[in-house]
């Protein structure tokens, strides 16, 4: 089957670029242009008509890809338009009109590269990173993933498993012979080293995904002490209603931000408080839930009225700021017991002190994403994997240990499946959907 796709964002504009990759490629080309095929990989300036009324719909750039070397893999060409609406649909519906020719589901032209050996699974999930990407952390990641350095470390580990496994399956093949001293010894230590090294991996603070997804930040507290004004402030717009009507705020707002390249995805949660609205107890499960998940908490109080017992103080146990809001109505100086708290003192409605929580947030971000090593884990699938490896390696040196080699073997062969599986040097079908729908039409 031949897909076809516009690989570029909808909507007018100066030019657009239909993909076209499989069997019929070159019949599409011939077909549109009237012409034989221009020569590889050579942009090439065509007319495209109707089919069978040769009818000009545009002028355009033809660039022609045989394969193997292509994107893809298979017979692959761009089409290059001017990006007007109904200049893409004619041309889109006249590839529709050729045999087997088909829209391309999401992502199919990356999972086809990697189906076709271009590119292994963690470069394919990094192109759907870079496309995705929208601070410059998320791009420098997205490309060290794509240069392969995780790919590498991967099936070095994988590789010394391989040959643990060798030894192993020898010895079930031939009991009667004992492995050699120096071959025992060399099991023990690749297998020690290869689980040392995947705990090092693990022990990386998320860093990775938290890049991948954003830094959550949760604005938490009880009604009517700042939050949505406070998410208002911080988005530069009007994201939230305010008012002075307690339990305004129901649901969760988010808004995505870029902080100094950090990408932050702030959530605006309901006020906590007794309340036997049904609507309104949703909406401070959902706040509770939200502050469990969140990297850094913004607990807003109002400064008349600070009281931190219950589950404010629990809030405020980790990785929060305590954010004393409507410091112009404060007429006596706060407790000392409130200012033991990691803390700022703000007024949302004379603009007071908000560059001091924002140095303040600012310097958590940072801490959040400093690391010594190599970012190898960006997805809770490559996190899962490598649990799951590691689980098993310890199984296997305990039984290695006691000499059940047969048992071994098999905790041996499904630590090395699941490294494989983050690099797709395995039958890894049951993931690839998962991954790859994430992708936009025509990538």
């Amino acid at each position: 089957m031949t897909i076809y796709a516009l690989s570029t964002g909808p909507g007018v504009s100066g030019v657009a670029i239909i993909r076209v990759s499989g069997h019929n490629a070159s019949e599409v080309i011939e077909l549109i242009t009237n012409k034989k095929l221009p020569k590889p990989r050579v942009a090439t300036l065509r007319k495209i008509k109707k089919i069978k009324t040769s009818e000009l719909i545009d002028e355009g750039i033809i660039i022609w890809f045989p394969a193997p070397e292509s994107y893809t893999g298979e017979d692959m060409a761009e089409i290059h338009i001017h990006g007007g609406k109904a200049v893409i649909l004619a041309v889109q519906n006249e590839i529709s009109k050729v045999e087997n020719c088909r829209i391309a589901e999401p992502g199919e032209f990356t999972k086809l590269a990697f189906q076709n050996g271009k590119i292994n699974l963690l470069k394919a999930e990094s192109v759907a990173d870079l496309i995705a990407a929208e601070t410059e952390i998320q791009r420098a990641q997205a490309i060290k993933i794509m240069k392969g350095k995780s790919s590498e470390k991967f099936n070095e580990l994988r590789e010394k498993l391989s040959k643990i496994l060798s030894f192993i399956e020898a010895k079930i093949d031939f009991p009667d012979e004992d492995l050699p001293e120096e071959n025992l010894k060399k099991i023990k230590q690749d297998s020690l080293y290869v689980l040392g090294e995947i705990n090092k991996i693990l022990n990386d603070q998320k860093v990775g995904e938290t890049i991948r997804e954003g830094f959550k930040i949760a604005i938490l507290g009880p009604t009517n002490a700042g939050k949505s004004s406070l998410l208002n402030n911080l988005s530069n717009r009007e994201v939230a209603i305010v008012s002075e009507i307690a339990g305004t705020t129901r649901d969760i707002i988010e808004v995505h931000l870029n902080i100094d390249g950090y990408p932050v995805i702030i959530s605006d949660t309901a006020g906590i408080r007794d309340s036997k609205d049904e609507i309104e107890k949703k909406g401070i499960k959902l706040s509770l839930k939200k502050a469990e998940n969140a990297d850094l908490k913004l607990v807003v109080v109002d400064a008349e009225n600070v009281d931190l017992k219950g589950f404010l103080t629990d809030l405020l146990k980790n990785n929060a700021i305590l954010v004393i809001n409507k410091s112009d109505l404060l007429k006596k100086k706060l407790e000392p017991e409130i200012l033991k708290f990691n803390h700022v003192l703000i007024s949302l409605k004379n603009n007071v002190n908000i560059d001091a929580l924002i140095s303040k947030i600012k310097r958590n971000l940072k801490n959040k994403f400093i690391t010594q090593d190599d970012i190898l884990i960006t997805r809770e699938r490559h996190r899962l994997h490598l649990v799951q490896c590691a689980d098993y390696l310890r199984n296997f040196s305990d039984k290695n240990d006691k000499k059940d080699f047969d048992k071994a073997a098999e905790d041996l062969r499904l630590a090395t499946r699941h490294l494989g599986m983050i690099v797709g040097t395995v039958d890894v079908e049951e993931i690839l959907g998962n991954i790859f729908n994430d992708f936009c039409i025509g990538k």
